[in-house]
């Protein structure tokens, strides 16, 4: 089915607008003005001196609009990825600004809780979606004043509960909440107003706070006994984007927001979520959105819990469900869904890496000293541009790390298994990989539970994934959401 265009987005960065260059931002010296390496898709900038001015000299990390030749700065580096927004304080009447749209199934205690977690000057509109108990809903939405409760007659899944609320919203943005969420934070208040700052940038269509995970009656919260299900998701559940903000698009450090928690100026959602969908809708709109013009926001400073599963066979489904939009979403977005990016050095590099011949430290040595050589002829003007280039290369061969990594434990785990079958090689290679990969996942989440339950825990979310993403491509008849991308 095909979705209602999404308006265009005009307008430029107000006075009085904040950012400052983000922590995945490198500088490095270029004439009397400075190159700006990195941010959330590798990028390259080259600063005059009069821009680094504006940016507070060569140490300057921020900028604060004042003029129209800040704004086009500013609105450069928002737009390479190389700088975050400092949000304001966001509106002072927030039932003037936002409506909030939660959609439901038989969660009426879900519900009640993230009512009264709300402010109580925001409107609300939850949809019932065919509730079996739909009495038990009835009395919680009518103990809060003013709330609008919509029912549908029949299950027509989230996408399309969040379109009947989003249909009756007035205010100038939204904000869709799942019952199982719960905001922190007092009455919600702060963390609305924070998410609703950044769409004072005109530009800004949709933004997301930082999915956290808490298990229903255990962890710290519960006072009940922590199960490594509960333990694992609370260390890198599915929806926690990180610790870093970042603008969102396809291919970039962050893809996607969920729409567990949700806000979007509504005229850039008005054509609303795919109602084919019943997995993968939120990622569909944010790229509808993307493509569209529109800029998408992560802002991990605000954080909103979770009520996720935590039996086995429910939490492993549950990844194996989440795995089958792939196919769904590489029917309407084409490449943009690819499991991996990848060069012809990445891939010269990873076959050498991976023939484990006596040539193949040679032959990696010289594929990265020619893609240096090649990538500091494109950057002459920084005053070390090898230098800069064996920076870049440096992220590139991380990334087709963890790539690789990813591909044979995730997306292309059968593969692996079958060359296991027939390879000593593969065998040494799928191990290393598993096991290296989820010690670096240990380390880079921060896990509070030790390395080998998290490690295993791992393994088995991403082969419940993996499967989802075949079996999605199987109902398809289509390879295409397990097709890298190449580029040059």
């Amino acid at each position: 089915m095909t979705t209602a265009p999404l308006d265009v987005p005009t307008g430029r960065l107000p006075d009085g607008f904040a950012l400052r260059l983000s922590r995945r931002t490198r500088a490095a010296a270029a004439g009397d003005g400075l190159l700006l390496v990195g941010g959330t898709a590798g990028t390259v900038l080259r600063l005059t001196p009069a821009a680094v001015a504006r940016l507070g000299g060569a140490g300057g990390r921020g900028l604060v609009v004042r003029d129209a030749v800040d704004a086009t700065l500013a609105r450069s580096l928002l737009d390479a990825g190389l700088a975050d927004p400092v949000p304001g304080s966001g509106p002072l009447r927030l039932g003037e600004a936002v409506t909030v749209v939660v959609p439901a199934y038989d969660d009426a205690d879900g519900v009640a809780v993230l009512l009264a977690a709300l402010p109580p000057e925001v409107g609300v509109v939850v949809v019932d979606d065919a509730s079996p108990d739909a009495l038990a809903l009835r009395r919680v939405v009518a103990a809060r004043p003013g709330a609008i409760l919509l029912r549908h007659r029949a299950n027509r899944g989230p996408a399309v509960a969040r379109n009947t609320g989003l249909a009756v919203v007035r205010t100038p943005a939204v904000c869709f909440c799942d019952a199982d969420v719960r905001p922190e934070g007092g009455d919600g208040g702060v963390w609305l107003r924070r998410l609703l700052a950044q769409l004072d940038d005109p530009r800004v269509g949709l933004v997301a706070p930082r999915i956290t995970a808490v298990a229903p009656g255990g962890g710290p919260e519960g006072g009940g006994r922590e199960g490594w299900v509960a333990a694992y998701e609370r260390d890198r559940s599915s929806l926690d984007l990180g610790d870093l903000p970042a603008g969102v698009r396809p291919g970039s450090a962050v893809s996607y927001l969920p729409s567990a928690c949700l806000v979007a100026r509504t005229e850039a959602v008005r054509g609303g979520f795919d109602p084919d969908l019943r997995v993968a809708e939120d990622v569909d709109l944010v790229w509808r959105a993307v493509a569209a013009g529109w800029r998408a926001r992560y802002d991990p400073e605000v954080a909103v819990a979770h009520r996720h599963r935590t039996a086995t066979g429910a939490w492993l489904r549950r990844k194996a469900y989440y795995g089958t939009g792939a196919a769904l979403l590489a029917a309407r977005h084409g490449d943009a869904v690819a499991p991996a990016v990848v060069a012809p050095w990445s891939v010269a590099l990873t076959v050498a890496v991976l023939a484990q011949r006596r040539w193949s430290p040679l032959a990696a040595a010289a594929v990265l000293a020619v893609t240096t050589h090649r990538i500091a002829g494109k950057v002459p003007a920084a005053d070390h541009p090898h230098l800069v280039a064996a920076r870049l290369v440096g992220s590139g061969v991380r990334a087709t790390a963890h790539q690789t990594a990813g591909s044979i434990t995730r997306h292309h785990w059968p593969v692996a298994l079958a060359a296991c079958a027939v390879s000593r090689r593969a065998r040494r290679v799928v191990v290393l990989a598993a096991v290296a990969e989820a010690v670096a996942d240990h380390r880079r989440t921060r896990a509070t539970q030790d390395v080998v339950r998290h490690g295993l825990a791992h393994r088995l979310d991403d082969l419940a994934y993996g499967t989802g993403v075949w079996l999605g491509a199987w109902r398809a008849r289509s390879p295409r959401a397990l097709l890298p991308r190449w580029t040059s």
